[in-house]
């Protein structure tokens, strides 16, 4: 038998829903103009998150990527498909997640025409924090997925080794749990002859958040 709808949110509920998507709006069009480091200087422009409040999960990565800051959507690059390749194995649609980074500015430098991704230095993370804990504060997931070193260092406040937790999930000052794995590009780095392998663990640590999509 399908399951009947969920009934709908109380007067209460959906006012606090309207609040929060209206805060959240307000955040994306400030974060637009944002010059509070030098990477607003020189990306096309700001990628914000994006995918519905109350997500059951957050999937937040390092920085765009040179197509992201392009199309000013996250994760649409060859990482991006790696992503929904597996979302699509695991049965999660992509629009019930809330997909953005740690970073909302592409840094790169340039060799010959083409942009080349830079891992972005602390001090131009930290400047962003304030954005991605305003997208935490007013999406309010159920919990967390950091795709990656820079994700997880901004999500949790402090460095974490994310070869040793991966697939292990932490837990926030406040209360929200973060499950930490690899972004997927660093998969796309991996010899091909050992990309399945790869693959198929990283799948199985993203499996492991599967009970909250069920819900």
């Amino acid at each position: 038998m399908p399951r009947p709808p969920p009934p709908p949110p109380s007067p209460a509920k959906a006012a606090d829903v309207e609040q929060d998507l209206h805060a959240l709006n307000e955040q994306r069009e400030a974060a637009r103009e944002c010059r509070e480091c030098p990477l607003g200087f020189h990306a096309i422009q700001t990628v914000w998150g994006e995918g519905p409040l109350r997500a059951a999960l957050m999937l937040v990565g390092e920085q765009p990527g040179d197509q992201e800051d392009r199309q000013g959507r996250p994760f649409v690059g060859p990482a991006g498909q790696l992503l929904d390749r597996a979302l699509g194995e695991l049965g999660w649609p992509r629009d019930a997640l809330y997909l953005t980074n740690a970073v909302k500015h592409f840094k790169f430098e340039m060799r010959g025409k083409r942009r080349m991704h830079k891992t972005p230095a602390q001090r131009e993370a930290a400047a962003c924090l304030h954005w991605l804990e305003s997208e935490i504060a007013h999406v309010k997931p159920q919990a967390a997925i950091a795709l990656g070193a820079t994700a997880a260092r901004q999500l949790m406040g402090y460095p974490v080794p994310v070869m040793a937790q991966r697939g292990h999930w932490l837990e926030r000052e406040d209360g929200l749990r973060v499950l930490v794995t690899l972004h997927p590009s660093a998969l796309l780095r991996v010899f091909d002859e050992d990309r399945a392998e790869a693959y198929a663990l990283w799948l199985a640590d993203l499996r492991k958040a599967s009970k909250l999509i069920a819900r």
